[in-house]
């Protein structure tokens, strides 16, 4: 090979390698899902660029702000409105928006969870955890998330930070409370067997003293009809007495009494007699008494 030959294919190589410096600086490809932030010399610059294939200076640098959901744990501990510390494991869910992404890298870079967020968070989640007794707080989980979410919203939102959600996962308490809770549980499973057992009672009491006085108003209802119908029974018969009594004595004449008298006499005069005791004799017709005599 001759040297005009071989100067001509080191020539070309430079200019490969020269050409591939060039399409690797003057060059970007942003990923999605990402915004590119470009500084020239250090200053940021007024645009950025979206997802894509994009031309650059060589002095120009890329600094890429994942736009998409981030989700990070986190862990702290708080206390509660009776003095109670809580340890708290959770985590948050959060996302910065394409349009302030260049404000936010100007005013706190691209370490922004941990220089602002994290340090946000913790405090609102410590002044919510202050609001509730350690007894409410694990009742209270979901409730508990939504107020730090939304006392934090209200401060990201000027820098382009969306809180998403944040999740309280774990709650625990020391030991010592942990027993204390344990034993009032016991105490008051306790208290309400006992007021069960005593309300089983009671009932059996009211129920036996509701049977009784069943009883007694059957038995006072069966004596009530018995002497109702006593009642009834002589009330219809004196009716019936004084109706058969009123009969007789409508059908009572001179006469009868008269013929009533002679069937009962035993045909003997009496003895003697005093006073006036002969006036009560009775007068008898001898007129009428002899045809009956003859017709015997």
């Amino acid at each position: 090979m001759s040297n005009k030959a071989i100067k001509r294919l080191i020539l070309t190589g430079f200019v490969l390698i020269i050409a591939v410096i060039l399409v690797n600086v003057c060059t970007v490809q942003v990923p999605t899902g990402n915004t590119a932030i470009i500084t020239t010399f250090g200053k940021v610059e007024d645009y950025t660029l979206e997802a894509g294939f994009h031309l650059k200076s060589p002095f120009q640098q890329i600094i890429l702000m994942d736009n998409r959901e981030q989700k990070t744990p986190f862990s702290t501990e708080a206390f509660s409105s009776d003095i109670q510390q809580v340890n708290i494991i959770g985590s948050i869910n959060y996302a910065i928006n394409k349009a302030t992404a260049m404000t936010l890298f100007k005013e706190v870079g691209t370490d922004y969870f941990s220089k602002l967020v994290n340090p946000r968070m913790l405090e609102n989640t410590k002044a919510v955890f202050s609001k509730y007794t350690a007894e409410n707080l694990v009742s209270a989980r979901e409730q508990l998330s939504v107020q730090i979410r939304d006392n934090l919203s209200r401060e990201m939102d000027r820098y382009g930070i969306s809180i998403i959600s944040i999740s309280i996962e774990n709650i625990d308490f020391t030991d010592a409370f942990t027993d204390a809770v344990e034993a009032k549980q016991v105490a008051a499973q306790k208290k309400l067997q006992a007021e069960i057992e005593q309300e089983q009672k009671t009932m059996e009491t009211q129920q036996q003293a509701q049977r009784q006085k069943i009883e007694a108003d059957a038995k006072a209802e069966v004596l009530k009809i018995n002497a109702d119908a006593e009642a009834y029974s002589t009330k219809v018969k004196a009716e019936a007495e004084a109706e058969a009594n009123r009969k007789i004595a409508e059908s009572l004449t001179d006469g009868l009494i008269q013929f009533t008298q002679v069937n009962q006499w035993n045909g003997q005069l009496p003895t003697y007699v005093s006073g006036g005791a002969a006036e009560a004799l009775p007068v008898l017709s001898l007129n009428d008494a002899a045809p009956a005599a003859e017709t015997k």
